[in-house]
């Protein structure tokens, strides 16, 4: 199979679900079970940034993998709500499955994009198979850890200033991984690029903020009526959103296991890509 690329695998479709009434770009390959990835929040986030090296390990194990950019981010149309995210993006996805004819899927969200899944594991819980969960907001606060933690006080500081490169380099640094000498140029340059090309998306982000400062419901109170089987992953070491909130999900969530890495942060998926695809895919074929 050739390289799957950011270009050649890139799709819209026109949705039409709750408030919204707009296009969303996503990547697509591979055939069998569906796999909707969710990616988190931030400057410069999207599918592929998020997902890169998940993406050609999952279509390889025979899955139909896309990767969504979520409402307001990368190359979808842009957002100003105060809705929560979380319930903005669960309404994209029912979009998506409807236009493209998908009638169930696994989800696999990070951050936002878990608190993404959550929510769309509550309000459409039939078309839903299995969900896996990484470092996923929606639970609410952390007992333990001050709020808001490190990695999201730096994303406001870089959405204020979206120009500054080193700012932006500090805050993947300290927000996202464990090692930040595993950083690439690849990732740093082509997540700045994409901030560059969509500023409107980081203003429409702080408006939404202004109108929502909370941006995500806490669905901690409704954990017990999930009914997938959920796979929790979280790094040990996450500057962003701290292991105990997956600890929550743990105890709430009825058929959820939960793994832990160690000298991990905020990105599992991709600090430890092969590890994370590895546990993931067998948790889908189970």
């Amino acid at each position: 199979m050739a390289a799957l690329t950011e270009e050649g695998t890139g799709k819209f479709v026109k949705i039409k679900e709750g408030d919204l009434d707009m296009q969303l770009h996503y990547q697509e390959a591979g055939s069998g079970e569906v796999v909707i990835m969710l990616h988190g929040t931030g400057p410069g986030a999207g599918g592929w940034s998020n997902w890169y090296r998940n993406f050609e390990p999952f279509v390889e194990a025979g899955y139909r993998v896309i990767l969504l950019d979520c409402p307001g981010f990368n190359k979808s149309d842009p957002l100003v709500t105060a809705k929560p995210r979380n319930l903005i993006n669960a309404w994209a996805v029912k979009g998506l499955m409807d236009a493209l004819g998908i009638e169930k899927a696994h989800l696999v969200g990070n951050s936002l994009g878990g608190a993404s899944a959550l929510m769309f594991a509550l309000e459409y819980p039939d078309r839903l198979d299995k969900m896996v969960l990484m470092g996923a907001g929606g639970g609410g606060f952390s007992l333990f850890t001050p709020q808001p933690q490190e990695g999201v006080r730096s994303m406001f500081d870089v959405l204020r200033n979206p120009g500054d490169e080193q700012l932006f380099r500090k805050w993947l640094a300290n927000a996202f991984i464990y090692d930040s000498s595993k950083l690439t140029e690849e990732l740093i340059l082509g997540r700045f690029a994409s901030m560059q090309k969509n500023l409107h998306h980081c203003e429409n982000f702080m408006k939404s903020v202004e109108l929502n400062p909370k941006r995500l419901a806490d669905l901690s109170p409704r954990f017990g009526d999930v009914k997938a089987e959920t796979l929790i992953v979280w790094g040990r070491d996450d500057r962003a959103l701290s292991f105990d909130l997956g600890l929550k999900m743990l105890w709430g969530i009825p058929k959820a296991d939960m793994v832990i890495f160690g000298q991990c942060g905020h990105w599992a998926q991709w600090e430890h890509a092969e590890k994370f695809n590895r546990i993931a895919l067998e948790f889908l074929a189970r």
